[in-house]
């Protein structure tokens, strides 16, 4: 039991410190202003003063804190992506994360379970083989198993053959995780305002404006801030707050359904996911089942859920694990996601001087939250491009020098 607890418990004039320092006045100037209270922006904030020192940062957050996509997502890590630029990316993130929960003092709930690609056709082998290939040239752990292996890993599946999509094998990750999501915003939140940065919510950016002496002007609801510096880590509203500044992003925003069961007793240990049937499971520590699949197919600045997301999943779910026909579906959610044209993010310079962006994550934001909260910071801190997200510049799309990722990335979660 934790020692706070049972100060708690036992003494009854002792008080616990708050979580969270007291909120303090929105100045009117910040050497740093980072637009967007989720993990990203949270995580940049934090290692710009554990790394760099530097404090006087202001996190603007429209609603409340990791309210958005980090509040909505399905807490997946892993690093088995396609090209040599993601698939390094993310296990830079994955060394970051196995330390995470010591470093910000709480309990992440990081659980590493593995992670389950399963292949239903010989087109989706090769590429199991491939991705396998790139990672294991990369020193990342994974490996293309067949049906044997498979029914070891996950022996609750359904490796039978009559069936619409039949499992052929899959690509293996051992270091796939789960984590906590809110516990990553609240660790990283409670670790930057300690360190004298402020977090303000309700507190929405309406207009952005460039002044000649090189500092940037940010209209909020709650009045004007001029800012040295600016990153925008917006995921969902990406392109209107970019188009706020004066550029447009190469990403189109689309709803992304997820939902989870009620909770049952433990059985499915690894993290499992099929692009053909367009689904992925894992379950908590709970015993919820936490599944979602594809994004919608169509353009949507919305978070509501619908009845056809859940039959069309609810499909798939029971032709991978059939004996789950009478589990109950507990609740339902939407995120928004930012998806590019090669399904790789967005990172580093704008066409605007000191003001840098964070955007394009499309369905795999959660896990990078370590590594591009390190990388941005380095970036707002020395103005340098980190050689890590080098890859994934915005002006590699006028280059057609785009890092595609959509075989790893488009249900991989």
């Amino acid at each position: 039991m934790p020692l706070a607890l049972l100060k708690y418990g036992f003494r009854r004039k002792y008080k616990g410190d708050k979580y969270f320092p007291a909120a303090r006045p929105l100045k009117d100037t910040y050497d740093v202003v980072i637009i967007g209270g989720g993990g990203h922006g949270l995580a940049c904030a934090y290692y710009l003063a554990s790394d760099w020192g530097i404090a006087d940062v202001a996190v603007l957050e429209k609603g409340w804190l990791a309210s958005g996509n980090t509040a909505r997502n399905t807490a997946i890590i892993r690093a088995n992506y396609l090209t040599p630029a993601g698939a390094l990316f993310y296990e830079e993130s994955m060394r970051l994360w196995r330390s995470l929960a010591g470093e910000l003092g709480i309990n992440l709930m990081y659980s590493e379970r593995g992670h389950l690609t399963l292949a239903h056709s010989d087109a989706a082998l090769r590429t199991s083989r491939w991705r396998a290939e790139v990672n294991q040239h990369l020193g990342i752990d994974s490996e293309l198993v067949g049906r044997d292996e498979i029914a070891k890993l996950c022996p609750e599946i359904n490796l039978s053959e009559e069936v619409r999509y039949p499992v052929l094998g899959a690509l293996y990750h051992p270091p796939g995780a789960i984590a906590r999501h809110d516990a990553v915003a609240w660790g990283y939140a409670r670790g930057a305002m300690h360190s004298g940065i402020e977090i303000h919510q309700q507190t929405e950016v309406t207009g952005i404006k460039k002044h000649v002496g090189g500092s940037i002007e940010l209209e909020t609801n709650r009045g004007s801030i001029t800012a040295g510096t600016v990153v925008q880590a917006v995921a969902g509203m990406s392109s209107e707050v970019a188009r706020m500044a004066g550029f447009k992003l190469p990403i189109r925003s689309i709803p992304l359904q997820a939902c989870v069961s009620e909770p049952l007793k433990p059985f499915l240990d690894p993290i499992v996911v099929s692009g053909s049937l367009h689904v992925y499971v894992s379950q908590s520590a709970r015993g919820e089942l936490v599944m979602g699949g594809a994004t919608d197919p169509y353009p949507l600045y919305s978070t509501r859920s619908t009845l056809d997301f859940t039959e069309r999943l609810m499909a798939s779910m029971l032709e991978l694990f059939p004996f789950l026909e009478n589990a109950k579906v507990l609740r339902q959610w939407a995120g928004i996601a930012d998806m590019t044209p090669d399904f790789s993010p967005v990172m580093g310079l704008t066409p605007i001087s000191k003001y840098y962006i964070d955007a394009g994550w499309g369905t795999w934001g959660f896990k990078a939250t370590p590594v591009c909260g390190k990388c941005m910071a380095e970036l707002t801190a020395t103005g340098k491009v980190p050689d890590l997200i080098r890859s994934f510049e915005l002006e590699r799309f006028g280059r057609m020098e785009q890092v595609g990722e959509r075989g790893a990335a488009a249900v991989g979660h």
